[in-house]
């Protein structure tokens, strides 16, 4: 059977995109699905949904090209039925498709069946950020008073992008620089309902400087968000070892925490927070497999960014004072994030009977 009869590519509402830098199309026409990309054969697959079955019907020749395509089949699968607790592989899958899987822990086994769990395919890095190096190697350096890892060098340019399917839109996260940020960065922060929060307005050469400290801090990463290559908010990820959170709780080695300005008015909401949040905690914890801990400190009289964000996994510590403000720590556990699947937004009657899913509980 020729699978490429059962796709119809010109089916926009039938496409997802997967892979590196979202570079391959999945094609989706009932249980069939045919994976495209520009330089590489076309994959085609069965989904068998009464046993929750993916079969490979046509691979590539090339084991990466095969083992890349078919992560992307994964992907889109798992998108399309958040309810699915396992993926089973046929076992007819050529058997060195099936190591290679294996030894990346895409796939594991249970009664010598070749499984795909979710919580643990969405642990591999390469289809959202398009690596797949081992950790950056652990040597202990001195900033201060404070002993932790050298940090990494900086990432450049996308760091991190997904496709979203219940808003059709990909989201994408940008090392930030001045050449291509710093205008927007300077509008952001001298928006009113911006500068009640971050107490950052000021001239542009006062956020010339803000960002350029920030792009030379080791412990510090700046990110530009963008919606289908529309920015829509700045972020800051920091390492909490050396930040000045360190003190006021048992930091360890990875931890890591974060700040958020959504910068333009169209893209706040419900529906946007249920793509951006996940992601971005998704990321942080894709950059080093031994981030454990996802950590923050919004102002403890905001109660409803309190509840939001234990809606969205983050547990409340405590309450601390900041020399500038009276804090709350709330903190993501990894095991929660993978293991309670809340890189999917929450079902609500809408995106139930659409088939896809929308976190109505996460706005912040």
């Amino acid at each position: 059977m020729a699978a490429e009869a059962h796709v119809r590519p010109q089916d926009q509402g039938n496409r997802f995109l997967a892979g590196p830098g979202l570079s391959l199309t999945v094609a989706v026409d009932g249980n069939y699905l045919q994976v495209q990309r520009r330089d590489a054969a076309p994959a085609a697959f069965r989904l068998d949904t009464t046993i929750g079955r993916l079969s490979p019907l046509t691979l590539p020749d090339g084991l990466d090209d095969a083992a890349i395509m078919t992560m992307a089949a994964i992907e889109a699968v798992l998108a399309r039925q958040p309810a699915m607790q396992r993926l089973l592989l046929d076992v007819a899958t050529p058997p060195q498709l099936l190591r290679r899987l294996g030894e990346d822990g895409v796939v594991t086994y249970q009664d010598d069946l070749p499984l795909v769990l979710p919580e643990m395919f969405m642990q591999q890095p390469g289809p959202w950020t398009g690596r797949t190096r081992s950790p950056f190697a652990q040597r202990y350096v001195m900033t201060g008073d404070r002993r932790h890892p050298q940090r990494p060098p900086k990432p450049s340019g996308v760091v991190y992008a997904r496709f979203i399917p219940w808003l059709a839109q990909t989201i994408r996260f940008h090392a930030a620089t001045l050449e291509d940020h710093l205008p927007l960065l300077h509008r952001w922060m001298n928006d009113p309902r911006v500068d009640a929060f971050w107490n950052e307005a000021g001239s542009l050469e006062h956020h010339r400087q803000y960002l350029s400290t920030l792009i030379a801090d080791p412990h510090m990463l700046p990110l530009i968000g963008s919606f289908d290559d529309v920015p829509f908010g700045y972020f800051e990820l920091y390492w909490a070892k050396e930040n000045r959170l360190a003190p006021f709780y048992d930091a360890a080695d990875y931890d890591r925490g974060w700040h958020v300005v959504v910068g333009e008015d169209a893209f706040r909401g419900r529906d946007f927070i249920s793509a951006w949040l996940p992601s971005l905690m998704h990321y942080m914890f894709l950059d080093d497999c031994r981030t454990q801990r996802i950590v923050g400190e919004p102002a403890a009289a905001h109660h409803q960014q309190l509840r939001n964000l234990e809606r969205s996994g983050f547990a409340r510590i405590k309450n601390f004072s900041f020399p500038h403000k009276r804090a709350t720590l709330v903190m993501l556990l990894r095991e929660r994030f993978f293991e309670d699947r809340l890189w999917l937004p929450a079902e609500s009657p809408q995106a139930a009977s659409s088939g896809l899913s929308a976190r109505a509980d996460a706005v912040l």
